[in-house]
């Protein structure tokens, strides 16, 4: 089973259980072990999965964090737990305090249902904060699959979740920012916006004339934007429907076949290049030998291809020297893992 499987289907057995967990030792056995499973550790082995693990705070000593999580010998995930039915925003200052005394690199508060991942992005060994990354078991992020893949045994890496974690985290603060500008528009933000369009003098009553003002135009363009969106899915879904029968009537006198798991992969890479080209820019050609992703319809312009139709799947991406560089990933998931490389690659076009 993929892993964006493994994680849906978790996320519906922890909607189906949160009712009847009331304690904290019952949130740990119940949701935050399996879900360190998931990730691939072994949650039964105290050398890799280890349970109150001292963390000696100054004169404190015997002071314990719920879980330490270990790869390849070396402490490196501290895992604060709480009751599914406990807020968070008070514990991260005890989380804090056992961040200073290890080596760990990473830090999760959670209650089984929220799981905020900190390190130490503003000063080295302090634990920031606030998290780079948050996560609702319930109410999961595409954007977020891959970030949270990144932290499986089998893929760890920290050189490569630091690589994304400053954006992440400041990403999200920018988006708590913007909620709550377009729920409750502040007085400085109301200004900002004056000043681009009001000539006279900004007094308070001209800022509290203008709130609901503000308000509504920032939603109705909010509204706009995703109507737009939902013309360019209503649309992509004609030319699927178009794509298909073309690819039935070709079926019928060709050997290449179009699967739906090259599809589905070409859906991947459009999604993951939506901020970086526009997604008619994208197009496919399915030959014998391989399946291509295309910029702008040209041969010469290729993004990647994919083999997929054996029992090893690649993802094949060329380099700034068009040599082909070829990566075996386990599904069609994986191509998630390789954003960073496919942007690079189209910027080489534009």
């Amino acid at each position: 089973m993929d892993f964006i499987d493994q994680l849906h289907q978790f996320s519906k057995r922890v909607s189906a259980l949160k009712q009847q967990i009331n304690t904290e030792e019952a949130t740990k056995t119940a949701i935050i072990m399996p879900f360190f499973q998931m990730l691939g550790y072994d949650v039964f082995n105290p050398e890799e999965f280890i349970p109150e693990f001292t963390a000696d705070v100054g004169i404190k000593k015997g002071e314990k964090v719920d879980y330490a999580i270990k790869v390849d010998n070396e402490i490196v995930i501290l895992v604060e737990a709480k009751s599914i039915n406990e807020e968070l925003d008070k514990h991260d200052s005890q989380l804090f305090r056992y961040f200073a005394t290890s080596k760990a690199k990473f830090a999760i508060l959670t209650n089984g249902i929220t799981y905020k991942f900190y390190t130490d992005l503003e000063e080295q060994n302090k634990m920031d904060e606030q998290p780079f990354l948050e996560i609702n078991i319930l109410d999961i992020k595409d954007n977020y699959i891959s970030e949270l893949k990144k932290f499986q045994k089998s893929s760890f890496d920290i050189e490569n979740i630091l690589n994304t974690a400053e954006e992440l985290k400041y990403s999200g603060e920018i988006k708590k920012v913007l909620s709550q500008q377009l729920q409750n528009p502040t007085d400085e933000f109301i200004s900002y916006i004056l000043n681009q369009v009001y000539t006279g003098r900004k007094t308070q009553n001209v800022i509290d004339k203008f709130r609901n003002v503000v308000k509504k135009a920032l939603n109705q363009y909010i509204n706009e934007l995703l109507n737009e969106k939902f013309k360019l899915v209503i649309e992509t879904e004609k030319e699927v429907a178009s794509t298909t029968e073309e690819i039935i009537e070709t079926e019928e006198n060709s050997k290449i076949i179009t699967t739906e798991e090259e599809l589905e992969g070409y859906y991947i890479i459009k999604s993951l290049l939506r901020n970086t080209v526009e997604s008619d820019k994208i197009t496919y050609k399915d030959t014998e030998s391989y399946y291509g992703i295309l910029y702008e319809n040209n041969t010469r312009k290729w993004i990647c291809r994919l083999q997929v139709d054996k029992s090893q799947k690649y993802i094949i991406i060329p380099d700034e020297n068009k040599n082909s560089i070829k990566h075996p990933i386990d599904s069609i998931d994986d191509i998630y893992n390789f954003q960073e490389e496919l942007i690079a690659v189209v910027k080489r076009y534009l």
